[in-house]
């Protein structure tokens, strides 16, 4: 089989370094990878790099090689363009049009799926130019994926973060997969809840479970590839943080309950795969419960936590939203889920058997996901990915009947 055909555009940003990374992970991963770097760009990285790394020989301009005509043909046979780290000039650039060397001569000849992963300081990726730029690119039918918030240049810190490559690469991954018609969430904004919420007894014991979040980030990681804006609400996990997507860490059921209904309020859609407590200690010690000796431990009191589910599908807080539970079942699975469907309100509900060493913390689910119009769509046993696009593809129509 031919190998997958991948534009990698690299603009003049200092993350172009790290692009580097990403340009590894295609060529190993068994992509034939293109660089095509801007001449500011090279000021970063230099063309040796680009070439030794692709196996391809690298040009910024349109008269390298003009018997191939090179500026018409690289777009024309890419299954994918990726431009990282795009910055502001290019996203500019790309949003008008302008043909001025070798990678927008690239952009305007593409009619594959192209992604943008800009990097830049705050201010700039902030400035109303910019984001009306943005948004021309995603209404065209490009995939930005937003910038990740950490460390810049310097000292300052801030949103314009160059994602991290590895999740970058899942993105190219998940859109090559899905093709022209990736971008099926474009222009809705979708809330997930991850991990497992921790309801603490004294400052140092609490009240957890074993979710590790690897389920719900599979969900946030899929709606960013397809064109969402999405946003994390992460409980106690220890994962890279997705590309593309707003990280919102909370550590009790109440925390999550006031992060999602803040999200939720302009969401067209809500999965809520965290494993949320049921009950919390009635009372928090604020020194280091200790045992005494001869003396068996005070009870411990529970009270309930916040039905979030039950909440947002009974008080919507946006018309037409969507709402999406998980059922974390260790017996009479399918039956249970049934029940907590009809008791909780959701329009779907996953279903999975969990245990000490089944789901949690694995890479790899099973599920039935049931739709209050009685619907039953069965998911095998496989990688966690699956079952989020899965959940999505079951989500999309019901968003269009909205």
């Amino acid at each position: 089989m031919d190998k997958p055909k991948v534009v990698l555009g690299v603009s003049g940003g200092i993350a172009a370094y790290k692009a580097c990374e990403l340009l590894r992970r295609l060529t190993e991963s068994g992509h034939d990878v293109r660089v095509v770097p801007t001449d500011s760009a090279l000021h970063f990285v230099g063309a040796a790099t680009w070439s030794a790394l692709s196996g391809h020989p690298v040009s910024t301009e349109v008269w390298s090689d003009v018997h191939e005509v090179p500026h018409v043909r690289i777009g024309q046979h890419a299954d994918l363009v990726i431009v990282a780290p795009a910055t502001a000039d290019m996203l500019a650039k790309a949003a008008h049009g302008l043909a001025d060397d070798l990678l927008t001569n690239t952009l305007l000849t593409a009619r594959c799926p192209v992604v943008f992963a800009p990097a830049m300081h705050t201010e700039m990726w902030e400035h109303p130019a910019t984001q009306e730029n943005v948004a021309t690119l995603r209404r065209r039918g490009a995939l930005v994926v937003e910038p990740a918030v950490g460390r810049l240049t310097g000292v300052d810190t801030g949103k314009g973060r160059f994602p991290e490559p590895a999740e970058l690469f899942d993105v190219v991954r998940r859109v090559l997969a899905r093709g022209t018609a990736a971008q099926d969430l474009a222009g809705r904004h979708v809330v997930v809840s991850a991990g497992g919420t921790r309801e603490p007894l004294d400052p140092v014991r609490f009240l957890g479970n074993r979710s590790s979040g690897k389920q719900g980030y599979a969900l946030a990681r899929s709606a960013a590839a397809r064109g969402a804006r999405v946003t994390l609400v992460a409980a106690n996990t220890a994962l890279p943080d997705p590309a593309g997507v707003d990280i919102v860490p909370v550590g009790t059921a109440v925390q999550l309950r006031e992060a999602v209904l803040k999200a939720a309020a302009d969401a067209d859609a809500v999965v809520m795969a965290a494993a949320v407590a049921d009950f919390r200690p009635a009372a928090y010690a604020t020194g280091k419960i200790k045992k005494q000796d001869g003396e068996d431990p005070a009870p411990l009191t529970l009270v309930r936590n916040p039905d979030v589910l039950a909440e947002l599908s009974g008080d919507r807080p946006r018309p037409g939203q969507v709402v999406v539970g998980f059922a974390a079942e260790t017996d009479d699975v399918l039956a249970n889920g049934r029940a907590k469907l009809a008791r909780k309100g959701c329009d779907l509900l996953v279903v999975n058997e969990v245990g000490e060493r089944k789901t949690f913390g694995s890479e790899r689910n099973e599920a039935v996901v049931l739709g209050a119009d009685g619907s039953e769509t069965p998911v095998p046993y496989g990688p966690k990915d699956d079952l989020a696009d899965t959940v999505w593809d079951l989500v999309v129509p019901r968003l269009d009947r909205s």
